[in-house]
Order: C-alpha cells, then structure tokens, then sequence
C-alpha cells in the first residue's frame, strides 16, 4: 500500500513498540514498581465498555483498553494501536495500518477484524454510546487486509476532526463487543482480577502488554469512598497514594498540605444555558448583558477554590478554537451589562419574569448560582432560584423547562464543532431551543468550521463561530474546571497528560 504525502497529508509512524505519551515526569526519578498503587474513587465504575465515556469510568479506560493513536502533552497525534495513519490529499478517507506484535488479554492477536467489530459497534446509536457521534461523518470503511482498514467519509473532514475520531477509537476484541459492558477483552495494560461491586477494583499488569517496560507497576487497588472527606483522610494518613476524580475544594487544600495535584487537559467548561424560547431571553440584546453580568472571576473562587480559568467563550485552552481576547472583551462590567439591558427595550418587570433552575444536590452549582444571584441584584434584576433535585431537576434541564441553568459542556477540548455533543450547543434536534435550530447563524458558523480548509478559511471559521455564539448567547461561558482531578502523594511519580484527563496508570509508579 502507498502512502501519498503532502501538506495535508497526516501520516504518523514509529518503529518499535516502546513509544510511551511525554509525560510530566521528566523532573522526577524514573518511577518504579513494587507495591500496589493505591487509589480512592469517589464513586464505582458503571461498566467495562470503554465506549460509554462516562466520568464514573474514566478511571479504567485508557487502562483496560488502547486506541488507535493518542495525543502527546503537546496536542501532537502520536501511533498507539495504528502504527501509521494517513490522511488522503482530499480529506475523503483515512487510512490506518495496525500495529504488529499486539494481542488482546485473551492471548489473540490484534488484526483488522478486531476494528471492524470496534467500529460497527461505535457506529450504531444502540451500542455505540458515546463514540457514536464522533462516527459521524464516516461513511463507510473498507477492510483492505488484514492490517489495514480504510475509513471513507461523507464529506472532506478536516484533520483535526479525523485524529480526534481516531483517539477516542478505543479497540475491543471481535468476540467481546457484544459483552463489552461486563467482560474485558482489550490491549490494554492492566486486566481486571477482582471486582467488589461498589468496594473496590484489583486491576493487575498484563504480562504481554506490547509497549516496552509498561506498565511500571504490577498492580493497582482502587478503593470507593463515599464523600471527598473520606477519601482525604485515606490519602493523608497512608491509607492510599492518591485520590483520582475528587472535587477542587479538597485538592487546593491537600495540595497546601504538600500533596502533588494533577490535572489533565480535559476540562469542562461551566455554561450559563439560556432558553432563548420564552420569557424576557426571546430578547438578544437581554441575553447579550449576561456576557458582562456574570462574574468569572468570584464563580471561579467561590464554586472551584480557584481552580481553572475564566473564560467567555465555551472552549479548553487545548481547543484550537480558544480566544483569550474575549475574555478581556466580556470581563465583568455591570456598566455595559446595563447599557444592553437598557437596549432590549424590557420593562424591570419583565426583566425579572423568570427564574434560575439549581440542582440542589450540587455544591457547587448552588454556590455559583447564588452569586449569579447577588451579582444580577446589582443590575437591577432580583431573581429567585429555582431549586429541584434527583429526577426534578434531570427532566427540567433535559426537557427544557428552565429559563437558564448552570451547566459543565464537554468535548471542549477537541475539534470545535464536537460541542454539538451537548445538548443546548446542538445544531438539529435540541431539546432547549426546539428544531430547527432557531438561531441560523450559529448553525451556519458550525457547517463552515466543518468545511474549512487552510490556514486562512480555518480561521476565520473559528472567529465566525466565537462571534455567533458570543451574539445568540444561548449559552454564556464562565469558567474552566477540572472533574478528573488526581492528588497523589509525594512519592507517586510518572503521570501523563491526558487530553481526556482520562487516568493512565501504565506510566505511574513510586520514586522512593
């Protein structure tokens, strides 16, 4: 098979199988094995099947299973499962050849078969759970051999869309897909030897794990726990090396106690999510005040110790999409706040005919919401909150029976048109603001990032994206945070950069 290069060509390649993520342990000892590396959870796995990307199971999916290439701590694509992939010159296909020497738990070996399956269950909405979007804009594939398959696309796909679809590809074995949910089947490093429903999790090294000297250890316990304080405690007083998916509150304090705190590239992005289709939000110039009414800064304190970035626009720092002159644009200002709301022409009455939904089993929701509240009061709009919790609270935010809500979006890291994953970012079917979309020119902005080629057209497809979200504000970005946050004790070394945040364990190890 022929591999044609050019400039938008992707072909990425490695010889060997020792490649391992550039990590950020690079200052510390080389980690080592020994004992198990103890971790706490806040909560117990759903299932085993790495395409149901939950944050329940982000602690064993890049463990149990691999895909097909990964992103270094730079953003740059590197080979995992795919010892090369290359992209055609007209971005309708992509070509991947598998890795030699890989076999599953099972002690079967790694072919085309195996991501033939992977991908026929990805693709279908029933069992492809949340790598079903990502498919797409597949159209079809084509098993060329038995180490190469070829993905064919509905359209020209950009690059960065493909490589995103090709990290999130976890592979599973052709005769466990079907039982993915409970019976492990992967390439990963670490298999599962124990499993307490609800106590604990015993994963142990897999002897023919094809990277070189992965894993460093040659076991791992997670323990459950039910609250953060508990965990903290276990952590403190040596019960366990490191906590992974705590909340930010306890981290910032166990880090001023002198444990390490590791963060991931994955994080989410709280949204204010306006219903645009009733009350005084049917306005544009009521909804644009909220980019200046709402403070960043005392949301970021007050709901997350501090811990993550302000932002205006609903993006990582890794989506290429980020602009951080927005922030600067849209910091809190209550002056332009009400110029716009004195623009909209709505009377105080009006301007107060609503109210703000809380989930109020969330912390940090209500925290935030009652700053919202306070600071809005300045403005002149004196607001209740609405608070609902458990099935309440799930059906009015699903359905769309709020006026606005706090809300963490995801896949904001990625190729920027993967927001439409979330629900009020949707393009067609949105179960807030209806269908069709009612607001077209974000629509529009969404349809020309996913036809942009070039550096020049790929630009400007950004900025008319952020500028169409930023003008429809059906959605008013405030601030970054972390859900898969992971403190460790001083002697926990070797962690990698994930750009899910996702835990890598194959890396970790002890330094003393």
């Amino acid at each position: 098979m022929t591999h044609v290069m050019n400039r938008r060509t992707l072909l990425a390649s490695v010889a060997g199988a020792g490649l391992a993520i550039a990590h950020d342990a690079a200052a510390q000892s080389a980690p080592k094995g020994g004992r198990p590396l103890r971790v706490a959870l806040l909560a117990d796995i759903v299932n085993f099947d790495p395409h149901q990307f939950s944050s329940q199971n982000a602690s064993i999916m890049r463990n149990l299973y691999d895909t097909l290439i990964e992103y270094d701590a730079a953003g740059k694509p590197v080979p995992a499962l795919a010892q090369s992939f290359a992209i055609a010159p007209d971005n309708m296909s992509c070509t991947i050849v598998l890795r030699a020497g890989v076999t599953f738990h099972s002690g079967a070996a790694l072919t085309s078969a195996d991501l033939d399956a992977s991908l026929k269950k990805a693709n279908d909405p029933k069992t492809g759970k949340n790598v079903f979007p990502t498919m797409s804009v597949v159209r079809d594939w084509t098993v060329v051999d038995d180490k190469t398959v070829r993905l064919n696309f509905k359209a020209k796909v950009p690059d960065r869309q493909v490589t995103d679809l090709l990290q999130f590809m976890f592979v599973i074995a052709r005769d466990t897909t079907e039982t993915a949910e409970t019976k492990v089947n992967g390439t990963g490093p670490f298999t599962v030897a124990e499993r307490v429903l609800g106590q604990r999790l015993r994963l142990v090294a897999n002897p023919k794990y094809w990277r070189a000297n992965q894993p460093v250890l040659s076991e791992v316990v997670f323990t459950i726990f039910s609250d953060n304080e508990s965990a903290a405690a276990a952590l403190e007083s040596k019960a366990a090396d490191m906590i992974f998916g705590g909340g930010a509150r306890a981290a910032v304090r166990l880090r001023t106690a002198g444990f390490q705190l590791w963060q991931g590239q994955g994080q989410l992005v709280q949204v204010l999510r306006i219903n645009t289709t009733n009350g005084p939000f049917k306005n544009e110039k009521f909804r644009q005040a909220f980019n200046y009414l709402v403070d960043r800064a005392a949301i970021l304190r007050v709901g997350y110790a501090g811990l993550g970035e302000v932002t205006a626009l609903p993006w990582a720092p890794a989506n290429p999409a980020a602009d951080q002159g927005y922030d600067k644009t849209y910091a809190f200002d209550l002056a332009k706040g009400q110029a716009l709301l004195k623009q909209s022409g709505l009377s105080t009455a009006e301007m107060n005919d609503w109210k703000l939904l809380v989930n109020g089993a969330d912390q940090d929701g209500s925290a935030i919401s009652q700053v919202v509240q306070s600071t809005l009061k300045k403005a002149g709009i004196d607001i209740q909150l609405d608070l609902k919790q458990g099935s309440e609270f799930v059906d009015a935010l699903l359905g769309g029976k709020f006026a606005a809500v706090f809300g963490g979006v995801g896949n904001v890291q990625k190729f920027p048109t993967r927001i439409t994953t979330n629900s009020i970012y949707r393009i067609a079917n949105n179960p807030v603001l209806g269908n069709p979309n009612p607001h077209t020119a974000y629509v529009a902005a969404i349809e020309r990032v996913n036809t942009a080629f070039g550096t020049a057209d790929v630009t400007a497809a950004y900025a008319a994206l952020n500028k169409a979200m930023v003008d429809a504000s059906f959605g008013v970005a405030t601030n970054t945070f972390d859900v898969f946050l992971a403190v460790a004790a001083k002697n926990v070394g070797g962690f990698t950069r994930d750009l899910d945040s996702l835990l890598v364990l194959r890396t970790l190890g002890f330094t003393s």
